[in-house]
């Protein structure tokens, strides 16, 4: 469902064989979330590379995320969003509420700063 890489002590996620973030998969992709923030100072970056489709159920995810990341100390970040999911994020007003970059690389570098 994920694949994790740990770079820089900082956890990135994207999703595995799939270009969706609908309900069909949100709730194993939110408990592994929801798994990581259990240990305190957790950085995490969701990779949204090749995501073309969220619906609301997903975004729940990332609102949990980033309020567990809140909760325990930690950072959730998102990076790589395409054009039609960042129309979304925008109708939902959620970019102002996440961290959003344009690449992971970028994405990387904002925990230094």
């Amino acid at each position: 469902m994920l694949e994790t890489k740990n770079i820089n002590d900082i956890l990135v996620v994207r999703l595995k064989d799939s270009q969706r973030l609908n309900a069909l998969i949100t709730e194993p992709v939110k408990e592994a979330l929801l798994a990581y923030f259990n240990k305190p100072n957790t950085n995490l970056i969701f990779n949204l590379e090749g995501v073309a489709f969220i619906d609301s159920s997903g975004f729940g995810v990332f609102l949990s995320a980033m309020k567990a990341a809140n909760n325990n100390y930690g950072q959730f970040k998102i990076c790589n969003v395409n054009t039609d999911v960042m129309e979304l994020f925008k109708l939902l007003q959620l970019h102002h509420v996440f961290e959003i970059y344009d690449t992971l690389d970028s994405c990387l570098k904002s925990f230094n700063q």
